[in-house]
């Protein structure tokens, strides 16, 4: 079961969306590609090529790059 959250500016203008599925997130911008994911059960964050970010939630992190 998917669930998505979307994302926007200040101005009201969608920038992205982060879906959850099974408890993980996965960021996408406002276009669709894939930024990254962020997966509870190992705390990491990881990028679009699976390269780990750091650990935490760092999603809104990788929509400013």
């Amino acid at each position: 079961m998917a669930n998505a959250e979307v994302l926007r500016d200040g101005q009201g203008n969608r920038i992205g969306e982060i879906e959850t599925v099974n408890g993980r997130q996965v960021l996408r911008d406002k276009r669709g590609n894939r930024l990254g994911e962020y997966d509870p059960n190992t705390g990491m964050t990881r990028d679009r090529l699976g390269k780990r970010v750091d650990v935490g939630n760092l999603l809104l992190v990788l929509l400013k790059q």
